[in-house]
């Protein structure tokens, strides 16, 4: 059926198009169905809502995305039903938990990219996983898979760094200070970041707060020759696009299932094209897993990593609190600099940097065994790392000397005795900086005065709350006060 184009100027996420009902009905299509749109030779599929009152019959309003993808054309488009997939037939096939073969997952993840599934099967597909698991085999051909589904980057340097933490630990914003001081020793690392999916904030939300994240590969790579390094947000390069969608629902089902988690963390590397991978595991009962399942994820790690070509070393590391002392785009930025600058920096934050910058110059071979940390550590203090810093911000098009403002409201909760800290739950200190207005309020989230083990005075501070409206401080205040997510043993 030949309709008219109507462009709606609004960006809905994915390919959407509005369709009246009565077009619908004569096209025998429902709201979620798939349709494809084809104009001068080309096809792309949208997923239909139906609508009625700014739309006409014989209309099809397309979203702004959608509307790039094709070209920006004007007219009459032809509007046809889409089959069903052939991945949907796929999905069906797996509710015994058999094992997919690679021609299956190389299907899925381009039926993924190409909208030809649902969000509903998509989720069908995660949850598939999480429940009946994958062999090291199946993780390896969907790690394939989902490379094969975007662009791979490829560099002339012989070796191409790179450094990821499964996540879970609120700020734990190393990569920043790891890039800086690797990079300032001439190690090439072209850094991509993801943005929060269950946390305050992602390394790309952070850096946000001074510099642009979202670029291109041609700037990415002119970046990285200038600077060595860059920090970038990699949604938005068109690197194993699949990921980015199932990563999407996963964090509407608040699901990560470990198949899942390697595969996206080992497809990006192999897109970027690193050659040689620290990955850090925290563990502990504030981390997505314990001591026991972090050393099961490292040798997987390595397994996989092996037959990708790819030196990868795994640093599991203690994950029971926050570290740092800023939680939120803005508080977390502002730790970095200290660190950098040497300026009241967070010492747990400066040494584990220094840490996991020691395996990396290890690894690549910049420093000897057992040298790593201590090369890293006069890096940093040198001030080397700081102008590697600013140079990568500013080749990005940011500024490192940015004003970082405060929001417009923030409550200090002090505590009612003395005592030592015994605990800081990661979880709630993760869902109190979301309620806080994180990672979209950039200057919102909470300031920790303590960690675990240091001592505390009735009276004094244990937290500051910062949000951009009274509303959301208010609820964040609330949450705190009820989750109790520090625990304060009492003097006796």
């Amino acid at each position: 059926m030949k309709m008219q184009i109507k462009v709606l100027h609004v960006t809905a996420g994915k390919p959407v198009a509005f369709i009246h009902e009565y077009s619908a009905n004569k096209l025998g299509i429902h709201a979620g169905d798939r349709v494809i749109l084809s104009k001068n030779g080309s096809n792309i599929i949208a997923v239909v809502d139906l609508a009625k009152g700014f739309i006409k019959k014989g209309e099809v309003t397309i979203s702004e995305e959608l509307h790039d993808s094709l070209g920006r054309v004007h007219g009459n488009i032809e509007v046809t039903p889409a089959g069903a997939a052939e991945s949907s037939k796929i999905l069906q096939d797996r509710l015994e938990c058999k094992s997919y073969s690679a021609k299956e997952l190389d299907k899925i993840m381009s039926d993924i990219v190409s909208n030809k599934i649902s969000e509903v099967e998509i989720a069908y597909f995660i949850s598939g996983v999480s429940h009946c698991g994958m062999s090291e085999t199946e993780v390896l051909n969907m790690t394939k898979a989902i490379v094969k589904t975007g662009k791979k980057i490829k560099w002339p340097y012989k070796i191409v760094a790179d450094k990821h933490s499964i996540g879970g630990i609120p700020a734990n914003r190393t990569t920043p200070l790891v890039v800086a001081i690797c990079a300032a020793a001439g190690v090439i690392m072209p850094k991509t970041s993801s943005r929060a999916i269950t946390s305050a904030a992602g390394t790309a939300d952070t850096i946000e707060s001074i510099s642009p994240v979202s670029i291109s590969i041609t700037e990415l790579k002119k970046i990285v020759r200038k600077t060595g390094a860059c920090l970038a947000w990699g949604g938005s390069l068109g690197l194993a696009p699949a990921d980015d969608k199932l990563i999407r629902v996963e964090k509407m089902l608040r699901l990560d299932p470990e198949p899942q988690l390697l595969a996206s963390i080992l497809a990006k590397k192999v897109a970027v094209g690193s050659t040689h991978v620290l990955i850090e595991i925290p563990y502990g009962s504030g981390a997505k897993v314990s001591k026991s399942g972090a050393e099961h994820l490292k040798k997987m790690f390595e397994h996989l990593g092996k037959k990708l070509k790819l030196k990868v070393i795994v640093a599991v590391t203690p994950g029971f609190e926050p570290i740092g002392n800023g939680v939120g785009p803005i508080l977390e930025i502002k730790d970095i600099l200290r660190v950098l600058k040497q300026d009241n920096s967070p010492k747990d934050l400066e040494q584990k940097s220094i840490y996991l910058s020691g395996l990396i110059l290890e690894m690549v071979g910049k420093t000897k065994k057992s040298q790593g940390q201590v090369k890293a550590r006069e890096i940093l203090y040198s001030g080397q790392a700081y102008e590697k810093f600013c140079e990568i911000i500013r080749a990005q098009g940011g500024d490192p000397k940015a004003w970082l403002p405060e929001a417009k409201y923030h409550h200090t909760i002090v505590s009612k005795h003395s005592g030592i800290i015994k605990n800081i739950n990661n979880n709630s200190i993760n869902y109190l900086a979301r309620l806080a207005g994180c990672p979209i309020d950039k200057a919102s989230g909470v300031y920790l005065y303590k960690h675990i083990g240091d001592k505390i005075k009735s009276g004094e501070s244990i937290v500051t709350i910062y949000c951009e409206s009274a509303g959301k401080l208010s609820q964040a205040v609330k949450f705190f006060k009820n989750s109790k997510p520090i625990t304060i043993s009492k003097d006796a």
